[in-house]
């Protein structure tokens, strides 16, 4: 009997010690390899993943992805393969292992939490489904594009809040699905479809790039609210917590006012025991990840804090002037807060 209990915790140590491995296997293997691999765009989708002439990504989600690679390695230069994949790619090549990460404006759903093999961070982006139609139609709602053909990027959200949309208010459209975001700009501003679906930001980001903007409005009708997530492989406890604290840190720092310039002033004097532990002045927040103490700094002294790194690459200081709207801080009448560092 003695034995046989023996065996048994033998067993559950092995047990332990396998998934304890586990659990930090996933940040080891990465920096190991010396790079994250996060999603890029096959094509341009400009304010979140585009291509410049000299070869330099920019775009929100592109920075997301560089917020990330510096909590692994403290910096993202050097550390940080983009991928430039299609929106079907996305699921089967972080299923492979070909991607350590998907931030490519991708929707938390039942489906894609329960049934594809992803744990989803908080949601990064807080989008409104509506959508974007020429002016000369003279319509004023959704409800008025009856018979309508309706471009969507396929293989996404889009194409399913819209035709669910149309079906419950029984509004007949023609849906036409294209893969790369050239296409399907091309096809609305041709006048191939008389509508543009996308998140509130995605269509405001297209209008802009409309000959004439003025020639095109946003329609009020909001069809859904999507959060737009982090997707990492289940099975890597730590590696996901690493994914969701990284964004808690540039909401935290946001709330605090600490921007990138000045986080060394904050580091040398904390004006709370919690900044005090995520900038590292305090020991124990690395230890949690197996990283130094000052993941959390980098990733402010590098990228900046949430509203920096929005004004810089879809807000006031970018070409495309977008309100943060419902992706404020919650003290500023938004849905975003940060979670506790202790």
């Amino acid at each position: 009997m003695k034995k046989t209990i023996a065996l048994g915790l033998a067993a559950l140590a092995t047990t332990l010690t396998v998934g304890a491995a586990s659990a930090e296997g996933r940040i080891d293997e990465v920096r190991a390899r010396g790079q994250l691999r996060c999603t890029a765009h096959n094509g341009s989708n400009p304010g979140f993943a585009q291509l410049d002439s000299n070869g330099q990504w920019s775009g929100f989600d592109v920075a997301m992805c560089r917020v990330f690679a510096t909590a692994l390695f403290g910096t993202w230069e050097g550390h940080l393969e983009l991928v430039p994949i299609s929106w079907a790619q996305r699921w089967t090549m972080l299923q492979s292992g070909e991607l350590d990460v998907v931030i490519k404006q991708s929707g938390w759903t039942l489906s894609r939490d329960t049934e594809l093999g992803f744990n989803v961070t908080r949601p990064y982006n807080v989008g409104t489904f509506q959508l974007l139609v020429p002016k000369s139609l003279n319509v004023s709602s959704f409800k008025e594009m009856d018979g309508g053909t309706i471009c969507a990027p396929a293989g996404t959200t889009n194409e399913r809040v819209v035709s669910a949309y149309a079906k419950n208010n029984n509004i007949k459209i023609e849906l036409v699905s294209l893969e790369k975001w050239e296409e399907l700009l091309a096809a609305y501003f041709e006048g191939r479809c008389d509508g543009y679906v996308g998140t509130a930001a995605s269509v405001a980001v297209s209008r802009m790039n409309a000959p004439n903007p003025d020639d095109h409005v946003i329609l009020p009708d909001v069809f859904a609210v999507e959060g737009q997530s982090w997707f990492v492989k289940e099975g890597d406890d730590r590696f996901f917590d690493l994914a969701n604290w990284a964004l808690n840190t540039l909401w935290l720092a946001e709330q605090e006012g600490i921007p990138s310039k000045n986080v060394d002033e904050f580091k040398a004097n904390p004006p709370s025991p919690e900044v005090a532990v995520m900038l590292g002045a305090t020991p124990g927040a690395g230890a949690r990840f197996g990283l130094p103490d000052d993941w959390a700094y980098n990733v402010i002294k590098v990228n900046g804090n949430y509203a920096e790194i929005w004004d810089r690459n879809i807000g006031k200081d970018s070409p495309f002037k977008l309100e943060r709207g419902i992706n404020a801080l919650w003290k500023d009448g938004g849905v975003h807060y940060p979670v506790t560092f202790d």
